[in-house]
């Protein structure tokens, strides 16, 4: 990220504290605490939605994101182990979210237990090539993921062509959004206030807002 990011310096207290960064700017070996809150924001999300859907019997699109049931790996366990094995940068994990709600906005689609692991890993895999400087092939994420090479290769097209190529994050957008997640994964106890991601907004909303949507509101 530009500006605070690439002086590698805090000013007053440090927004990226959860990102890995001590007060110095420098990187914390070890899980950063983005993991746990992304996690969270997600597992919420699809318990929402999941609801949601059942509740009003609103069809979901399905798309080849979309797996016949659900992986045995848990979100949580999921993203532990991309980050373990891919060694992309902490905020890859945060572009990928945006990039996922700008997906989900554009096929106006919901996030569910039967797609996130696809999104995640192939989200993450697309971010990890445009913001890092060294970054894995796909036949390395493929097997970090639990698909095949050539699905991979599908998901990432797909990915990529219904973003319209549209993959640049601005600072101020990668603010908003992380400090949404730092907002909703912190939350734990507003459970009758569940929000969830499904891509419902104004394509030209990037605040945050798409993000985490009261179920209400649809």
């Amino acid at each position: 990220m530009a500006t605070w990011m690439a002086r590698g310096k805090a000013g007053g207290s440090n927004p990226y504290i959860g990102l890995g960064l001590d007060e110095s700017g420098n990187w914390i070996p070890g899980p950063p605490r983005v993991l746990s809150l992304l996690s969270s924001v997600l597992e919420r999300s699809i318990r929402g939605n999941e609801k949601l859907l059942a509740a009003s019997k609103i069809k979901d699109g399905m798309t080849i994101f979309h797996g016949t049931k659900e992986p045995s790996l848990n979100v949580r366990q999921y993203v532990e182990r991309i980050f373990k094995y891919c060694k992309c940068s902490n905020s890859c994990f945060v572009v990928a979210i945006i990039y996922i709600d700008r997906f989900l906005q554009r096929i106006d689609a919901y996030l569910t237990s039967l797609n996130v692991h696809r999104l995640l890993i192939t989200s993450v895999l697309v971010a990890a090539k445009f913001m890092d400087d060294q970054c894995y092939n796909n036949a390395y994420y493929a097997k970090v993921g639990g698909v095949s090479r050539d699905e991979l290769n599908r998901l990432e097209m797909k990915l990529l062509f219904d973003l319209d190529f549209r993959l640049h994050v601005t600072t101020d957008v990668f603010n908003k959004y992380w400090l949404k997640i730092q907002q909703e994964g912190d939350a734990k106890s507003r459970t009758g206030n569940a929000q969830h991601i499904h891509g419902y907004r104004s394509k030209k909303d990037e605040t945050g807002q798409g993000l985490v949507r009261r179920q209400s509101q649809r």
